[in-house]
């Protein structure tokens, strides 16, 4: 049987020297044609190790249990596997709420460490995988892909501070200095592509720009992604705590429903990419995230510390006082009594707190409660009174979104895990593996929280600290002409 690609090495001979393309070229080309030839010899090894690796995926969390009875040693390593993530959740659940305590400069830098760690592991998957081309002929590899890693960074990021100044006229005054980023900025980026540039090898080079197009998309998936997440920090802790929860009690659900009911009801395969998640658990997920998202987000809502926005930069915590937005003050709603058309009558007199409308005489001008008996009542409508608060009903949509769509963030890092064979992208968290397996949802979740802010709850970006700021940046006869047309 044919050994994997990186264990066929051999010694450096006269001919790799004089044509060094050749060995990425031929490396490519075994490639195919050892995946093409694995019904043949390869075929038994193949389907067993992919067999194993189904059985093993750590990041399908709501898996389907063996009909078959196993084995007390699989079933007490099953039961140390499960006990060891619940303790690492829990810790991180408590390591989240203290950072969240702290205040919003600390939570940022929590952020910028979560993405150090997710850019680490994604470029390190190929980097092990191609090892041996990349030591031996490629220079400063990594200091290339880091370099691009902080332009990404000082360019998504400076924008932010930018923001955060402008909006604060205390912090004005360092305006003269936060100008000269876009400089330092474009410095770093030129300084980077020249690099880049000379550490082409010629042999190499279709190589190196396949890993230069794998960092583009690993700062796409993680910096891109997580570019407004800071402002979500600052515009009310609960933009961006509670979207977190969303995706956790998604898992929570996903993984419970699964357990329990995966299969028994739906037999038909929910995704490849990851063959042990089930119909069951992403319905179960989706049912459990809208409920638990109803009643978080009625209790976030009366802490001013998670729903008043911030401009200021503070190293300890401090109290924070504002008149909170619309959507955190409880009122009352009408639900549209057509909706309680579409049921049976019998169905509709359960729902709580319902309330039949009747006629008077059969004159629609006329309506009052029904009573029971009265022969002059005849059933006009249903009405429903409810007492909420607006942001239970934007969770409602975050949680569909949590739901539906963030999960496949998770498939696509099931994707790239079984593309390069490994079972996780690091073991830094204990029973849960990498970073990225922990986060793989949180990234387009976060992105989606600030699209939904800026759409439907907070659609004015122009505040009196940004007037100010744009009014001082004016001549003094544009100065003048402006007063005028305000005052006109």
């Amino acid at each position: 049987m044919a050994l994997p690609l990186r264990q066929r090495r051999k010694p450096k001979t006269t001919a790799d020297a004089a044509t060094p393309d050749s060995r990425f070229a031929l490396e490519t080309q075994l490639s195919s044609q050892t995946n093409g030839l694995s019904l043949a010899s390869s075929f038994g090894e193949e389907a067993a190790m992919i067999d194993k690796f189904n059985k093993e995926e750590s990041d399908d969390v709501n898996f389907v249990t063996d009909p078959v009875s196993p084995k007390v040693s699989k079933d007490e390593s099953r039961l140390q596997k499960i006990l060891t993530r619940v303790i690492s959740g829990v810790s991180m659940v408590f390591f989240f709420l203290l950072v969240t305590y702290t205040g919003h400069v600390y939570i940022c830098g929590l952020i910028f460490l979560v993405e150090c760690l997710l850019f680490r592991e994604l470029v390190k998957v190929r980097y092990n995988t191609h090892f041996h081309i990349i030591e031996e002929n490629i220079p400063l590899f990594r200091t290339t892909q880091w370099l691009w890693f902080w332009v990404a960074i000082l360019y998504t990021y400076s924008d932010f501070v930018m923001d955060v100044i402008k909006s604060n006229t205390s912090l004005h005054y360092l305006l003269i200095y936060a100008h000269w980023h876009y400089g330092f900025n474009f410095l770093l980026y030129s300084g980077t592509f020249v690099l880049t540039i000379s550490t082409l090898q010629v042999g190499y080079i279709r190589f190196q720009v396949n890993q230069l197009c794998w960092t583009i998309v690993v700062l796409c998936l993680t910096v891109g992604q997580l570019k407004y997440i800071m402002h979500n920090v600052y515009n009310g802790l609960i933009w961006f705590s509670l979207p977190i929860m969303l995706v956790v009690c998604n898992d929570s659900f996903a993984w419970l429903a699964g357990i329990t009911c995966g299969r028994k009801f739906i037999h038909k395969p929910f995704i490849s990419l990851s063959p042990n998640k089930t119909w069951e658990g992403f319905i179960g997920g989706w049912i459990g995230t809208m409920i638990a998202g109803w009643y978080l987000s009625r209790s976030m809502a009366q802490y001013t510390w998670m729903v008043c926005p911030t401009n200021e930069f503070h190293w300890f915590p401090k109290a924070l006082e504002c008149n909170p937005d619309p959507v955190f003050l409880q009122a009352t709603n009408i639900i549209p009594s057509q909706i309680f058309e579409m049921f049976p009558y019998a169905v509709v007199h359960l729902i709580p707190g319902i309330v039949d409308i009747c006629s008077v005489g059969g004159d629609i001008n006329e309506l009052t409660a029904c009573v029971s008996g009265e022969p002059t009542h005849a059933h006009h409508t249903f009405e429903l009174l409810m007492d909420n608060y607006p942001i239970q009903i934007h969770v409602l949509g975050l949680s569909m979104f949590a739901s539906f769509v963030a999960p496949f963030g998770g498939f696509l890092a099931s994707a790239i895990k079984r593309a390069y064979g490994i079972k996780d992208f690091d073991s830094i968290i204990p029973g849960h593996g990498g970073v990225m397996d922990r986060f793989d949802c949180q990234l387009l979740m976060a992105l989606c929280t600030w699209v939904h802010y800026n759409t439907f709850v907070k659609m004015a970006t122009v505040s009196v600290p940004k007037m100010i700021y744009m009014y001082n940046l004016l001549r003094d006869d544009e100065k003048v002409e402006f007063l005028e047309q305000i005052t006109a």
